[in-house]
């Protein structure tokens, strides 16, 4: 782990998506409405839920949590150091020789790559990559809230690691021995390496494709409540068997991106800005194949840290993102002083040529506002503004 942050915690994070047997609506008003339509009474233009034939996995945090209590969000947690264990070089024996271990090497040159993947680990005494221990860290806090498993047999070859095709869910284990191992690594997680051991397998790393780097704002959920988060994005061939730990997981729900939107909008379950962000995002691709080939191709031209600053106005907040006009020159990266930017104007008077932020006006009332062009190959979400004329980022990260 990067004992070197004071101030944030390092995490990881998998957008799961699953496909399901139904098949797609093809919807015949998609000339008339941008993106193919508005789910009901939503003011956004996602497109309807009949459109996707994939779902996506949310779990409701437990209400005694100390962090977002009763928030649905994506599988993940912190970094255990375990993660970086060098163990793992036994389970990935196949892979020791290979370039990054046959993950592919990202284009983003290394000065620009996010602290969370740049560091080198070796200088702090782990022979395993940022890239590989998160991704191991995705895998393990998914199997630990959900007991979705994302692995792969060990004695397979290195080109089955690397399919163009979806994800698929090994069902060859036992439920109970399963269970037990399950439990074993909610207790230690250093259980989860023994348990790859002795069941011959290694934690799917190959199918988990970088998407995003998010920051905890300063002062929104206070000092020890700062997290750096890698996000990753896995296409699962169907939905496989969820269940809740019934600790710091109370529920969970499959669900289209519109849905879990449409929901959000209805005050029927709460996301955090992350989650409305890059569901919004996914809505560019209702049919998990798209959504598959964009992830794996884009994930190898890399990603920007995001740290949202909050301007709280007259009526409401936004979330400031990079390229923003608005966004600080020198945010505070460290984290060491908690500010909120702060206006008497309304947020309709707040300057508008580029944007690239969340503004609130309630808690269950968010719309994306950005019209710069995202970097690294990346989609912006689908918005109110989305096909405004796009503006050239002119942010310094």
């Amino acid at each position: 782990m990067n004992t070197a942050l004071k101030h944030w915690k390092e995490a990881a994070t998998v957008i799961l998506a699953a496909g399901t047997r139904r098949r797609p609506v093809v919807n015949n008003l998609k000339d008339k409405a941008p993106f193919g339509g508005v789910e009901n009474n939503s003011k956004q233009m996602w497109p309807h839920r009949s459109e996707f034939d994939y779902e996506v996995l949310l779990l409701k945090r437990s209400g005694k949590s100390g962090f977002m209590p009763n928030a649905y969000v994506f599988p993940g947690g912190l970094v255990d150091s375990s993660d970086f264990s060098s163990d793992w070089l036994q389970v990935f024996k196949s892979f020791r020789n290979s370039s990054h271990f046959g993950l592919g090497v990202v284009k983003q040159p290394h000065e620009t790559r996010p602290p969370i993947f740049a560091t080198d680990r070796a200088k702090m005494g782990s022979p395993v990559p940022g890239e590989v221990a998160f991704r191991i860290c995705a895998v393990r806090e998914t199997f630990e809230e959900s007991g979705i498993l994302l692995v792969v047999p060990q004695k397979a070859d290195e080109t089955q690691h690397q399919p163009p095709t979806l994800a698929p869910i090994v069902h060859k284990y036992d439920k109970h021995e399963l269970n037990k191992w399950r439990s074993l690594v909610l207790k230690n997680p250093v259980n989860f390496i023994d348990m790859c051991k002795e069941l011959e397998c290694m934690p799917n790393i190959w199918a988990m494709h970088e998407w995003g780097n998010w920051l905890t704002p300063t002062g929104v959920y206070g000092e020890k409540r700062r997290y750096d988060t890698a996000f990753f994005i896995c296409c699962l061939q169907e939905v496989p068997q969820t269940m809740q730990d019934e600790k710091e997981i109370i529920h969970f729900k499959w669900s289209t991106p519109s849905e879990i939107l449409q929901s959000y909008e209805s005050q029927e379950m709460w996301i955090a800005p992350p989650q409305f962000y890059e569901l919004s995002r996914m809505c560019h691709f209702p049919l998990l194949h798209d959504l598959n080939h964009f992830s794996r191709e884009r994930a190898l031209e890399g990603c920007e840290p995001w740290l949202p600053v909050r301007l709280v106005s007259s009526d409401g907040y936004m979330l400031l993102l990079p390229g923003d006009e608005l966004y600080p020159d020198n945010p505070d990266w460290m984290g060491e002083n908690q500010v909120n930017m702060t206006t008497e104007k309304s947020l309709e008077e707040l300057p508008a040529t580029a944007l690239h932020r969340i503004e609130f006006h309630s808690l269950y009332d968010a719309t994306v506002n950005v019209n710069i062009k995202p970097r690294y190959n990346h989609r912006n979400p689908i918005s109110k503004v989305s096909d405004n004329p796009v503006i050239k980022d002119n942010s310094k990260l």
